[in-house]
């Protein structure tokens, strides 16, 4: 999360012949750069974030390029920016995380797709699904379906991402319709290298303007009676555009394979995994030299008939391997093979899984029992030896990690979103267990122990919304849990507004640490103006920027708490409020402190520079004596930060382990905060480590050294 584009930005500037070095998000933004794009814009989420952090890290380049970058406020703003390309000849790209993003962006790119387009209009979407998923397990390729959007999924490599990033271009310009682009995690920071071209400047641009706007034209409208005339160009004469230019660029790919009679169909995305297990089960060598013939579609929609028919005429079989269900590609197949009267056996879902990442693992499997069924004369013995291998691998694996004990994500070190939630846990004695409503974010992580907090994750800045149905339901007031990163995009309008509307009597926590952090620390409208006067410790991000509560204020909000995060006691107190006043209605609580990575990132070279100046330096520290510790542990049950964890003890009357903090400690103060609140043992110590020391700083040690002297025992 704190990754820094400055250093590597010199690489968008790379000229025709030169060779690239890097990885694939970087390469996307080198390749929009040689396609002439006029408008960049996107909204962040893993495992795209980089490429808007990277256009926005090279804003002074983009700017003599002409391009226009756009950090969006949600998935909606950024799909809407591609209206530019409808009436007008200039190519924009816009980008987001996966289907939840498309989906939040689905009002929009329903009309851009009826209306169709004249400049370029490529959406770079991270295709968040399989083991490292942070969202919902299905596919963007449903939305392509239903909107007729093409769709690409390149091989993962970095000549066949930065291909079809400008081939996506040419497509979307050939056949009038937008085009998607979707990237796994593993596609999105693959390393690599490809020869870079010139960068264009677009004809159309910021240093280019246009002189007057484009004439009107109903017709580009997507309103009635036109959207009837654009849904059959649609079909028949925008899907048949596609189709050509797909053929006739040969955007997918035949690698012929040494046995013809059988044959594999796969997104290219997924032909990396698959070369690997080939190579596992012998059907290939280490270069991609393969027994079976592979089809990659690198478009995955539209499928061209013609070119699925000549793939799989004279084959024995063919196996589809496609992620996710329903099985879209190889329905679509199955559909253009029975239409043409080809009979060659279909195997996909049947050998398959329905649904999960196709690992190498579960490929080897399909493999196996697709050449045990067409062609034995290839020989199963050595997949069955690989899958031997990686079984016994996986049952070592088992016997050391079964000796481990769990370890459940959690929040960073100091991170100031879990003083809330220990709040809550220590409130709940008092007020009761309330329904919590969870958002999507870095506080997602409190629904994990030691918190255990949240009874429903809906959507981003959902949270409020989702509880409307059960607070009429409750004897207590429901909470809901809401970043300000989701605030801004879905929350005020949904949550706020709606409850205000319907006069909802529930309480809302806005955690206000002045970033959307959980996908590196981007800025919102309520970032600080001035971070170095923001601190998380002390000078209160509100006194540069209440944007916040000024927005809670105009929709009409009366009930309004701002609170530091850190102070535990207080929060307690706010929360005992909002749940036992008479008051009725939307009672909100801003908690607010910095997030602690980008405080961390802020404060770390201003103190680097001052030690090498010879400067006074005070570094904060937090510990444990261990005399006093019981070894009950109670503060870590309320705490769960990373650093604090624990230790045998050296007393040896002493069988428990006893509390310590290791050397991660940022002196968030947390658990000091903690034992006060809960008036647990007084185990907690704050210190000070001061460099660099001065001639006060040394008198005040000695003289501390004196009387402690005096007071020990001999």
């Amino acid at each position: 999360m704190e990754v820094s584009f400055h250093d590597k930005i010199a690489s968008l500037k790379l000229g025709e012949g030169d060779t690239f070095h890097g990885e694939g998000i970087l390469a996307v933004t080198k390749a929009l750069l040689q396609s002439g794009v006029s408008y960049v814009g996107g909204y962040q989420g893993a495992p795209i974030s980089h490429l808007l952090d990277v256009m926005v890290q090279a804003r002074d380049y983009m700017q003599e390029l002409g391009v226009h970058v756009e950090p969006c406020t949600s998935e909606a703003a950024a799909a809407a920016m591609l209206g530019a390309s409808i009436s007008y000849p200039v190519r924009g790209a816009v980008s987001w995380k996966s289907v939840v993003g498309t989906n939040v962006a689905s009002d929009a790119l329903s009309y851009l797709s009826t209306a169709g387009v004249m400049g370029g209009a490529l959406v770079v979407v991270g295709e968040d699904y399989g083991e490292g998923a942070s969202v919902a397990l299905e596919r963007t390729l449903a939305f392509a379906l239903k909107s007729s959007i093409w769709m690409l999924d390149p091989r993962p490599n970095l000549t066949s991402i930065t291909d079809m990033v400008e081939k996506g271009f040419e497509l979307s310009e050939a056949s009038n319709s937008p085009v998607m682009l979707a990237l796994r995690i593993r596609a999105c920071h693959v390393k690599g290298s490809f020869a870079t071209r010139a960068n264009r400047a677009a004809a159309v641009s910021t240093a280019r303007p246009m002189d007057e706007p484009a004439s009107f034209l109903y017709e580009r409208l997507s309103h009635p009676p036109e959207t009837f005339r654009q849904e059959k160009l649609k079909a028949e004469v925008r899907l048949p555009a596609a189709r050509r230019f797909i053929v006739e660029h040969k955007l997918n790919e035949i690698f012929d394979g040494s046995d013809t009679s059988l044959g594999i169909i796969a997104p290219g995305g997924l032909h990396n995994n698959l070369l690997r297990a080939m190579e596992l089960a012998g059907l290939a060598d280490a270069f991609g030299n393969a027994k079976i013939s592979v089809l990659a579609l690198n478009v995955v929609y539209p499928l061209v008939p013609d070119e699925i028919a000549a793939f799989c005429t004279s084959k024995k079989a063919v196996l589809v391997v496609e992620e996710g269900q329903p099985e879209f590609i190889e329905q679509d197949i199955a559909t253009q093979l029975r239409r043409a009267g080809i009979q060659t056996p279909l195997h996909g879902k049947d050998i398959l899984p329905m649904a999960g990442e196709y690992t190498t693992e579960v490929l080897l499997k399909a493999l196996s029992s697709f050449v045990g069924l067409h062609a034995p004369h290839l020989g199963t013995e050595t997949p069955d030896k690989a899958l031997s291998r990686i079984a016994d691998i996986r049952k070592r694996a088992a016997g050391v990690l079964d000796a481990l004990p769990p370890r459940p994500p959690g929040f960073c070190v100091g991170c100031p979103e879990r003083p809330i939630f220990t709040a809550m846990k220590m409130s709940q004695a008092e007020i009761g267990k309330p329904h919590i409503a969870a958002d999507i974010g870095c506080h997602a992580f409190a629904t994990y122990e030691p918190f255990s907090q949240g009874n429903t994750i809906l959507g981003y800045g959902m949270s409020l919304a989702s509880a409307a149905g059960v607070g009429p339901m409750m004897q207590r007031r429901t909470l809901s849990i809401m970043g300000d990163g989701g605030f801004w995009h879905n929350g005020l309008l949904s949550g706020v507004s709606s409850s205000l509307l319907n006069k909802s009597d529930s309480v809302l926590v806005v955690i206000k640490n002045g970033y959307t952090s959980a996908t590196g620390t981007q800025e919102i409208v309520s970032s600080p103006l001035d971070a170095a006067r923001a601190s998380a410790g002390g000078a209160s991000a509100a006194d540069s920027d209440v944007t916040i509560e000024n927005a809670l204020r105009g929709v009409g909000v009366k009930w309004l708490r701002t609170v530091h995060t850190y102070r535990v006691p207080e929060m307690i107190k706010t929360l005992r409020e909002a749940f036992t006043t008479s008051e009725p209605g939307l009672k909100v609580i801003v908690a607010e402190g910095e997030c602690q990575l980008e405080r961390q990132r802020r404060i770390r070279p201003v103190n680097a520079a001052a030690l090498r100046n010879g400067e006074r330096v005070v570094r904060t520290r937090f510990g444990v004596d261990e005399d006093t510790c019981t070894g009950d542990h109670s503060c870590i049950r309320l705490s769960g930060c990373p650093s604090l964890t624990i230790q045998d003890s050296s007393d040896p009357l002493k069988v428990d382990p006893v509390a310590h903090v290791n050397n991660d400690c940022v002196g968030c103060g947390l658990c000091g905060e903690i034992a006060h609140a809960a008036v647990l043992c007084p185990s907690f110590f704050r210190a000070e480590i001061v460099q660099n020391p001065n001639a006060w700083d040394r008198f005040v040690d000695r003289l501390r050294s004196t009387v402690i002297g005096w007071v020990q025992p001999a």
